[in-house]
């Protein structure tokens, strides 16, 4: 039976407990007011929340302060993870910048620190930028992973981060990557977008964290939404659950790795997600759901779309 003492059950993360259903905190930079963003934090915490994912490129920090300042001192059992590997660019054509040279992630695990104000960072993921399009390295930006493993080594044993995962990267590279001890991966994948599904399938059979973003799809025009989705739709009117709910319970259903950072604004939403950890989808509702990866012609959009949106967005 799994353990329903936190949302969703537990999972684990860079050697820690957690349950499955933690918090993306990157929409926490367009959030009504600082008492907003403080306040869904503190209610994220005392529904059972033990895992927040973060960046210091989000808002340039400002998500990071806003994290120090609802939640410290923090509990023992709070994981925070960061990921390195862009820059917030505040004047740019796009908010983001690559990031990817040693000392740029040095810097930015620097920067986790002194705004979250911990010791330790206890997963820090790194950014790549091999799935595009999206955010692409460029020139001097196009760094070997090798280096980029060895510094991310080096940040670990100096106590600076605990555990190393790795963003937006290809089952070639995580398989590569292995002998660094990858704890995570993060990447876009949904009900609708399985173009990960050998990576998936990778963390699987290593025991690595599968931590999903996108979790429910794309609100941008044009590209697929789990929540819009017909089958979707049909399984949440007859067991009386929210669309979001569905695509959410089913990420959880379909591989026992997988921990969830859907990230929210709203509080209300924030409590629906949570929800979505105590549903069980019968036998009927996996057959439709699992079935929409092999209707004709979804396959190739649903990747596309995934693909698409490799940006701050995550």
């Amino acid at each position: 039976m799994p353990d329903t003492t936190r949302p969703g059950g537990f999972g684990s993360i860079g050697g820690r407990p957690v349950a499955r259903i933690g918090y993306g905190a990157m929409q926490l930079q367009d959030a009504g007011s600082p008492a907003d963003a403080v306040a869904l934090l503190r209610r994220a915490v005392e529904l059972g929340i033990n895992h927040i994912d973060t960046a210091s490129f989000y808002g340039g920090g400002a998500v990071n302060t806003l994290i120090r300042r609802a939640l410290r001192p923090y509990r023992d059992e709070l994981v925070i993870v960061s990921k390195v590997g862009a820059v917030h660019v505040p004047d740019g054509p796009a908010p983001l910048a690559a990031a990817q040279k040693p000392a740029e992630l040095r810097a930015a695990v620097e920067a986790d620190l002194n705004q979250l104000g911990l010791e330790q960072i206890p997963v820090v993921n790194l950014r790549r930028l091999d799935l595009g399009p999206g955010l692409q390295a460029e020139g001097d930006q196009i760094v070997d992973v090798d280096d980029q493993l060895a510094e991310m080594i080096a940040l670990r044993d100096e106590g600076k981060i605990g555990a190393i995962g790795l963003s937006a990267a290809p089952v070639e590279l995580v398989r590569h990557a292995l002998p660094a001890g990858i704890t995570c991966v993060q990447n876009a994948y949904s009900l609708l977008a399985r173009a990960q599904e050998d990576t998936l399938r990778l963390c699987a059979e290593e025991g690595i964290a599968w931590v999903p973003f996108f979790p429910l799809g794309s609100a941008f025009p044009g590209f697929p939404s789990v929540t819009d989705d017909p089958a979707v739709c049909a399984v949440s009117a007859r067991i009386n659950a929210t669309p979001a709910q569905v695509g959410l319970a089913w990420l959880l259903s379909h591989a026992p790795n997988t921990l969830l950072i859907a990230g929210t604004r709203s509080v209300a939403h924030l409590e629906d997600n949570v929800a979505a950890g105590s549903i069980r989808l019968d036998a009927e509702a996996l057959a439709a759901l699992d079935g929409i990866g092999s209707r004709p012609g979804d396959s190739a959009a649903h990747q596309h779309g995934a693909a698409l949106f490799l940006t701050e967005n995550d």
